[in-house]
Formats: C-alpha cells, structure tokens, sequence
C-alpha cells in the first residue's frame, strides 16, 4: 500500500512538473497543428508556382556537374548574357528532394517552414506580452493570410524560394526581439544569401531596430544591431557570385520588367473578390486600432514601424503585403489583448488549445491522403503537351508564353530551347524582354509581331489557346499552321519552317537573333 501511495505521488509530482510547459504550449500546438491543416489542404496551391519548373530543372544540372553554371544551357535567346542564380542552394534542396519524395517531399518542405513561422510568430505575440487567446487569433489571421492564396500563383508560401525569405524574414524579426545573440544573424545570412535574393529584406529589419535603439539611447544594443548588420554584409559574399551577387538584385529590384509581372504591380490590382476581402478588413482593422489605440497597446516601437513600412510597400507593390501581415501579429495581438481584458479567459482555456489541436492532429493525416492523388505541376504545360514539343519541335526556335517557360525547360531539359521565362533580367538582355512584352497584348500589334518573328527567326509559337486575335492573325493573315492544341497552349508553326533540323540550332544557339 505504501508503495502504492509513494508510486502515485510520483506520478503527481511528475505531472505538476510538466504542467506550466504544457499550458506555455497549448498556443503552439494549436496554431501548428491547424495551420498546418489548411496548408497541406491548399497542396495542390504549394505547387502552382510557374517558375518550380526551372527551379527543379536548375537543381538537378548544379548537382549532375557539381557546379554553379554561369550562362543559362537552355534559351536561345541569351547572347552573352550572364546568368545570375540567386536560388541555387534552395534548387538543389528542392532538386534532391524530389528525386527521392517526388511532389509529397516539396509539399511537406513547405508546410515545415510555414509551421516554423507560426511557431516563430507564437513566441513573439507571447515574449511581447499577448495573452495565448489574443495570439491565436492574431498569428492565426496572419498565417491565414501571408501565403496570398487567392492571388496564385503569386503565393508566399509555396514551393518556390521565396518561402526561404519568408522564413528568414521571420527568424530575424524574432532574434532582433530577443536582442540576444545577434551574431546569430551573420551566420542565418550565409544560409539566405544562397537560398533567394530576398535575403536584402535582412537589413532594413536590423536597421529599423538598431535606430530605435539609437534613438533611446540604448547605446550597447545600438552597437550590436550595428555589428550584427555589418557581419550580415560581410556574410552576403559567402556566394558562388561573390559581389554579382548583388548585380543579380538589381536585375531583379527597380528593373523596368516588374511592370510587367503581377507581384509588382500596386495591391488594388492583385484584388480578388471574394478571395482579398479579410485581407482588406485585417488592414482596415488594424489601422483603425493602430490611429485609435497605438500608443496605448504597450507593443514596442519596431514592429509597429516595421508594420508600417510594409503596408506602405504593400499597397505600392503587392508582394511586400505578406510582410505587413507577419510583421503586424505583434501589435494586432496587443491590441486584440486590451480589447479582450473586458471578458478574461476562463482557466480552462489551455486545456481548450490542447483539445483542439488533438483535432488538428488527427485532421492532417488525412487530409495529407485526400490531397495526395491531385498533386502535380502546374498544369499550364502538360507532359502530353512537352511530348509533343519533343517529337515535332526538337531544336526548334520556339516563342513560348512566360509562363510555360519554366515548365518547359523542366519537361525537355533543353532539348526544345526557349524564348524566355520566369527568371527575367537575371538570365536575358533587356533587349529581348523589351522585344517579348509588346507581345503580351491583348490587342494584337501586328507590326511588333512580325519584327520579333522575323528578328528572332521563330519558327513555331507556343501561346495561350484563348488568344483568338493571336490566332486569327498567324493562322489567317500570315498562314502559319495551328499545329497542335492542348488544355491551355497551342502551338502556331511557320509554313517554311524545318523544326527538326538541328544544324539551325546549332548555328543559333547564344544568338540573340539579330541579323
């Protein structure tokens, strides 16, 4: 009986041991596991980045020669062109773990690191001093939110590298919080400079708190953020590129093509309705408490500024709002805490979080299982469409939409070069992206056409098969061959045209087409 007795206060010792960690983590559990949900039921969206195509076809040349190439092996429209890849580390990653988990291994990397930012994000709303219902609700709203769903395929959570620079984004919002071990973040910049070109994002984050510190006058703090930006900058030459590394953003940043791509362009112009309306009320709600409440909510001046910033950036260019939505969780949890002080949570709350994040627990599973059967690449170019390229097309010079580029480079490995694709300025002259956008009207220009046709001696057209003034025009007034249809393209060829011939090739292949 005594030992009996002894036994069960063991047991109750134990457990009151355990039991403030496992309340501290019932915000962390629930959040993951339920976010974690709806990630994995948007996998078929995790997918749908038009550039995974090259990405993957990237990975697997960097790992097949065991180098970095620096001109593009591909397109025919190079010249001498350099090629700067600011993602190869996260194409070889993506690369490797396809060959070994196909399409499931991308998706759970994805869902890995959006979990990695909720828990990020958890600690934050927490370490400011958010109670766990005001921090659900808040990072819960966030995470929703950041990957931009509605608007695919210009996603921030996805498998694409820009999930490299949300991530980091993140990592570094909080160790600048902790203002411990900032020397942490050199050693995090070596990792991002070679995943993604996002990696600049890194100092405005550390400058914005380095001033803040300044102007308290928190003079040791002021002069770690400052060491730390300058071992980041330091850091951002551990690269294959060295310093053109830095001539690759600009290719990227302030470049003429941005007009042109979606992400770039203003917010109001990326709305979709339904899909951007609690976008829209996450930001009218937290300016409305923001210019009411902000300077009472007690957050710290950093996020508040750094909110401030991207929302700004975000209505200019749409990308930048998913940073509004991470940085903004802090304040938005402190807020959303002075308005709940009027109802306390009662003190089973924790036990509700754990509860629920059972749920989400036993939920994944299955909805990994539901999703798993409709996972594929984006299905703009299809294998059956690449099979027909390949077997009519080989060695041909084939002007094809931007957003198949990709996708063809990954389903022909070059063996039908391309025009252009995703990687813009960073892989083509000016001169030829100049030339391809007077093409991407919907209203036909005729004189534009039949330049770049002749200028780069196209011998077939791979475009969207909506595009009926494209086709009344090729196949009516110039009498080219609607050769082939698929679910979205259709392939255009030139009466005259010898496709297969591969002396062509071989006479243009690093032409620009001139002359």
């Amino acid at each position: 009986m005594h030992e009996g007795n002894s036994r069960k206060q063991s047991v109750a010792q134990s457990f009151a041991a355990v039991a403030p960690a496992l309340q501290k983590s019932g915000p962390y559990v629930f959040l993951i596991s339920f976010l974690c949900v709806f990630y994995v039921s948007n996998a078929t969206l995790l997918l749908s980045h038009y550039d995974l195509g090259w990405h993957l076809a990237a990975g697997d040349l960097i790992r097949h020669e065991a180098n970095i190439p620096y001109q593009d092996p591909w397109a025919f429209t190079l010249g001498d062109k350099r090629w700067y890849n600011l993602s190869w580390l996260w194409d070889v990653v993506a690369s490797l773990l396809y060959q070994r988990a196909g399409l499931v291994g991308l998706v759970c990397l994805v869902v890995t690191c959006g979990a990695i930012i909720v828990g990020y994000l958890t600690s934050a709303c927490l370490g400011s001093g958010a109670s766990p219902i005001a921090t659900c609700v808040a990072v819960f709203a966030a995470c929703i939110l950041y990957p931009a769903y509605e608007t695919a395929p210009n996603i921030y959570l996805a498998a694409s590298p820009n999930v490299a620079t949300m991530l980091f984004c993140v990592a570094f919002y909080r160790q600048c919080l902790r203002r411990t071990r900032l020397l942490l973040l050199p050693l995090m910049m070596v990792f991002w400079v070679n995943l993604h070109g996002g990696f600049v994002l890194g100092f405005p984050i550390i400058a914005v708190f380095g001033c803040v510190a300044l102007l308290e006058r928190d003079w040791r703090n002021a002069k770690a953020f400052t060491l730390a930006g300058i071992g980041c900058l330091a850091a951002t030459f551990i690269n294959p590129l060295g310093w053109h590394i830095y001539e690759g953003v600009t290719a990227t940043l302030g470049h003429f093509v941005q007009a042109n791509i979606s992400e770039w362009l203003p917010y109001y112009r990326n709305i979709e309705i339904p899909g951007s309306i609690p976008g829209l009320v996450y930001v009218l709600v937290f300016v409305a408490l923001e210019l009411s409440r902000g300077a009472v909510n007690g957050a710290r001046l950093e996020p508040r500024i750094l909110s401030w910033i991207f929302l700004g950036l975000g209505l200019y260019q749409f990308r930048y709002m998913s940073f509004f939505f991470i940085f903004s969780t802090i304040p938005l949890a402190l807020h959303l805490d002075r308005l709940l002080a009027r109802w306390p949570a009662p003190p089973q709350v924790q036990g509700a979080l754990w509860a629920a994040a059972i749920i989400g627990a036993c939920a994944l599973p299955i909805t990994a299982m539901r999703v798993q059967p409709a996972l594929d690449l984006p299905d703009m170019l299809s294998e059956r469409d690449a099979g027909y390229l390949r077997a009519h097309l080989s060695h041909a010079r084939v002007l094809n939409h931007w957003n198949t580029g990709g996708l063809l480079i990954f389903r022909t490995q070059g063996e039908v070069p391309v025009f252009v694709d995703g990687r813009a300025a960073t892989a083509y002259p000016d001169e030829l992206l100049r030339d391809y956008f007077k093409l991407v009207r919907w209203k036909i220009d005729e004189s534009d056409w039949d330049a770049v046709l002749e200028k780069y001696h196209i011998d077939a057209v791979l475009w969207v098969k909506g595009h009926d003034e494209l086709r009344r025009f090729l196949v009516e007034k110039r009498h080219w061959k609607e050769d082939y249809t698929g679910a979205y393209e259709s392939v255009y060829v030139r009466p005259d045209a010898t496709p297969q011939s591969e002396g062509r090739d071989q006479q243009s292949r690093g032409s620009t087409g001139k002359g």
